[in-house]
């Protein structure tokens, strides 16, 4: 798994990697932004992307005010606009790690992301994500980070349960 991400840093697209969360690659369900119900602190939000953006703040009304976001592109440019709560540098990664986990406990969803095993996942962008995605060969990758460790987990899980 170490190595698999250790890999994931090199932006270069290889055989073994899926680059791109899209219909275009037919990776969409990787997006945040792809039409999966999760809950976060008791409240379900339409997509992950609402959730994530909502969890920048402590404030119930903007937290309300993101779920209802009509889609995720509107959530995220809304999340782009709060203040953030104290710490959120701090604990952003683990809020999506917990936000994805959720994600994939679809039973459908989940065995597409136990299926692109063992392929790199390559959060590739042209928004300027560095953080979490690459774009123009550069950046962190850390949203495929998660999700192959969130594939790792599962993989091992259901090895567990045979």
């Amino acid at each position: 798994m170490k190595q698999v991400l250790e890999e994931s840093r090199q932006a270069e697209p290889r055989d073994n990697s899926i680059v791109g969360f899209s219909k275009k690659t037919g990776y969409e369900f990787l997006s945040n932004f792809y039409g999966s119900t999760v809950a976060y602190e008791g409240v379900l939000y339409p997509t992950v992307e609402h959730a994530y953006q909502a969890s920048k703040s402590t404030n119930k009304q903007t937290r309300d005010l993101i779920k209802r976001a009509e889609t995720p592109y509107v959530a995220k440019r809304l999340g782009k606009s709060i203040e953030l709560r104290s710490g959120w540098a701090d604990i952003r990664i683990d809020i999506m790690r917990l936000l994805i986990r959720e994600k994939f406990e679809n039973p459908f969803i989940r065995w597409q992301l136990k299926d692109t095993s063992p392929k790199i996942l390559i959060n590739e962008n042209r928004w300027n994500d560095k953080f979490w995605g690459i774009c123009n060969n550069m950046g962190e990758n850390n949203l495929g980070k998660i999700l192959m460790e969130v594939r790792e987990e599962i993989i091992l899980a259901d090895l567990s349960e045979v």
